[in-house]
């Protein structure tokens, strides 16, 4: 059918029509209110939210008083102001923020609170600067150790991914600041983004990938969802029919908007019927080669109008695509009740070093080195590159622009300024000596002349003597080393740091290995050295945050959000080769086939036998735990009920602390191949030495459930379960048994 007579009116008619429109009060129910507005719209207007009029900002709707929505780079920071159509920053002296931890640190503290006021301490600084949207959170499953985004994202278990971004869109959205969760869907890796093809099995899409996406859709209520640049059924994922309208739209029931990332839409049909709602970044001089100011040839922009105009298309999508628009509208630019903004206040620094504090994991200890005797040291050599290196800039879209950042040397230095201790640092290694990243010039010089053979002696001839060797390692946020657009070339440390720390190990042996990075490296030296600390991209507070953890002002209480491997080949992805994907035969297409299917992370372990170096869950404290009296409101129960655990926690060492308790299912007799089991809840708990406490967790059919490829649906299997609790996923001392009856 054709429609040019009356959408030509539909376009021209109120345009041509000077008097003020009427508009429904604010009392008036939301949906009527955008039925009001989108009668008064024209078919330009309506076009027109659809798409980008610069970088990062689309048009509203002035005619009818909506202003310019505008979004901003997440999710660790907002993202210094760039020129109106360049990535280029504007040059402004105004636009510093506070950088929070990267969301692999958020992920480590497995404390649901701070999810909370990490995101509403974000929306705050967003507010302040006039953002409408932050870009993030991500919660794309850590696959593989090499991928470059990993640091953005929440790990490698569904229920912990979950679990922890619905509170942070929540606490994001109490600020009248839209979330934006990212990347949808199966963004695993970054080699070749653009073009890998994800095959994968409709369960472990389901079981793996998409829980924290529904998650935030159905709990959080987020009000946007970015698509990402790969292919899933040879399709983008940006314009992805089956992704974005039958499973988020149509499942899910999502009545928010979807936000192609920059430059990830590339058809028109395909955008119009593939679920797309705002289209950013097409074809201009950003992540695609194009046209400046090119934004009238987007994909929703003057192909998607004239369409309309001869036919092509009918307005049943556009509507559809309009009403999400301005429902997102109302729910920011136009709402009346949103928050105050405030920029690096002091509470937002504070939040930035709870979530840091409790972030850092404590991988290993022995012989109790940690926490640092002060009263006994008299020397302490800090050593590498990562001790001075800032770590809020680079690594891709989340750079940030800080108002301070503590780097690990300064912060350890602060702490012990009141001390007699002599604290002396050596560079050690080189990991680049570039001192500006997108318009941010460094405040550290990192420039050397020193051979990388001097820079190791120096080391060790200073190392001689030192109460302690705390040496700042691991990534460092440049290309390859943690960065998005592109992923690890190899699971080893860069930068001759093995030798680094062997050589050392050699002078004194009292070595403190501090491994900053979203992800896990391979550390053969970790036999040999008594401590081992994670300590992760941290933000402005990192070098503070660090120095409270060594010195034990603060308790670690940090929990592996990922399975540390020791070799590359333990990770299912690897042992199977099939990463990075196989090129087609026209060379445009990379095909990536997730053959390990629901194996991911601790569930490949557990299937293989193959045992970690540091597995997930797993953290230390400077105090004990006791775990026990593992307790079930039931020994039966049925679909539409809910099963209470609880376990009693007790500190029974003499610091101050935090445990937290993970709770896994292990399904006896399922019909179907199942791990062997799967995190499914768990509880952080604070308590002074002796302190009780009872954690209680819930567990519904659905965390019983597997995707039934044969119905399409959720579907638990009846019979016996066991409860497995404990501290970390190779730890699971305490077990209990139920029967489900009743299942479908």
């Amino acid at each position: 059918m054709r429609f040019p007579i009356s959408l030509f009116l539909l376009a021209f008619s109120v345009a041509t029509n000077a008097q003020t429109p009427v508009y429904l009060d604010d009392s008036a129910p939301v949906e009527e209110r955008i039925d009001d507005a989108m009668s008064r719209m024209t078919l330009h207007e309506k076009i027109a939210v659809l798409h980008a009029q610069s970088k990062f900002s689309s048009p509203g709707v002035k005619r009818l008083g909506f202003p310019d929505f505008w979004t901003s780079d997440g999710p660790h920071g907002i993202r210094p102001e760039v020129l109106w159509d360049e990535w280029d920053q504007a040059g402004q002296t105004n636009d510093s923020c506070v950088a929070f931890p990267a969301l692999t640190c958020l992920a480590a503290t497995w404390n649901t609170d701070l999810a909370r006021l990490y995101g509403r301490s974000l929306g705050e600084e967003a507010r302040y600067r006039g953002k409408d949207m932050v870009l993030g959170p991500g919660v794309n499953i850590y696959r593989t150790p090499l991928g470059g985004r990993n640091f953005e994202y929440m790990g490698e278990d569904p229920c912990l991914a979950a679990t922890l971004v619905v509170p942070y869109i929540e606490g994001l959205q109490s600020t009248g600041t839209a979330a934006c969760v990212k990347h949808f869907a199966l963004n695993n890796d970054e080699l070749n983004r653009h073009k890998v093809n994800v095959i994968v099995s409709d369960r472990a899409l389901r079981e793996i990938y998409l829980p924290a996406f529904e998650a935030a859709v159905k709990k959080g209520k987020v009000w946007g969802v970015m698509g990402s640049y790969n292919l899933y059924k040879n399709v983008h994922n940006c314009q992805n029919d089956i992704l974005l309208n039958k499973i988020l739209k149509g499942d899910w029931g999502f009545d928010g908007v979807v936000v192609s990332d920059w430059g990830g839409a590339s058809d028109t049909d395909e955008a119009v019927y593939g679920g797309l709602d705002m289209e950013f970044g097409t074809w201009t001089d950003g992540l695609q080669t194009g046209a400046t100011d090119a934004y009238d040839s987007y994909c929703l922009a003057k192909a998607y109008e004239d369409g309309i105009i001869v036919g092509k298309y009918s307005t049943k999508e556009l509507d559809d695509k309009v009403r999400r628009v301005l429902r997102l509208f109302f729910r920011t630019t136009m709402a009346t009740n949103r928050a105050r903004g405030f920029m690096c206040s002091e509470a937002h620094y504070d939040a930035a070093r709870q979530v840091a504090e409790e972030g850092i994991v404590l991988l290993k200890n022995k012989g109790d080195i940690l926490p640092l005797n002060i009263e006994k040291t008299k020397r302490i050599l800090v050593v590498g590159e990562n001790a001075i290196k800032p770590m809020t800039v680079g690594g891709g879209s989340s750079s940030l622009k800080v108002q301070r950042e503590i780097s690990p040397l300064e912060g350890l230095k602060a702490r012990l300024a009141e001390t007699d201790i002599e604290i002396d640092y050596q560079r050690g290694y080189t990991g680049g000596m570039t001192s500006e990243y997108n318009g941010v010039t460094m405040a550290a010089d990192l420039s050397e002349t020193r051979s990388s053979e001097q820079l190791v002696a120096d080391a060790v001839d200073a190392a001689k003597g030192a109460d302690y060797v705390i040496i700042f390692g691991g990534l460092n946020k440049d290309e390859r080393q943690d960065c998005e657009g592109i992923d690890r070339e190899t699971f080893d440390l860069p930068y001759n740091q093995q030798q680094l720390v062997l050589s050392l190990l050699a002078a004194n042996k009292n070595i403190i290995f501090v491994n900053i990075s979203g992800n896990a490296v391979k550390l053969d030296f970790a036999d040999k050295i008594p401590a081992i600390v994670q300590g992760w991209y941290l933000g402005s507070e990192a070098g503070n945050a660090l120095a409270a953890i060594l010195t034990g002002d603060v308790n670690p209480s940090g929990k592996l959000p990922f399975t540390w491997t020791k070799e590359l080949a333990d990770v299912g992805a690897h042992a199977l080769d099939t990463y990075p994907g196989t090129w087609r035969d026209d060379g445009e297409i990379i095909d990536e086939e997730y053959s390990e299917g629901i194996y991911v992370g601790y569930r490949w372990m557990d299937k293989q036998g193959i045992k970690p170096l540091f597995a997930f869950g797993h953290g230390l404290s400077y105090t004990s735990f006791s775990l026990s009296d593992l307790q079930l409101s039931s020994d039966t129960f049925a679909p539409g009920d809910t099963l209470a655990v609880s376990v009693k926690v007790k500190n029974t060492g003499k610091r101050a602390g935090a445990e937290t308790v993970q709770l896994y299912i292990s399904d006896n007799h399922s019909a179907v191949d199942r791990p062997e089991k799967e995190l499914k809840g768990f509880g952080k708990v604070f308590l002074a030495p002796g302190e009780e406490q009872t954690v209680s967790i819930p567990i519904s059919v659905r965390d019983l459930s597997y995707w039934d490829e044969a119905t399409g649906n959720w579907k638990a299997d009846d019979g016996a379960f066991t409860v497995l609790a404990g501290d970390a996923s190779d730890h699971l001392p305490l077990r209990a048994s139920f029967t489900l009856d009743g299942a479908e």
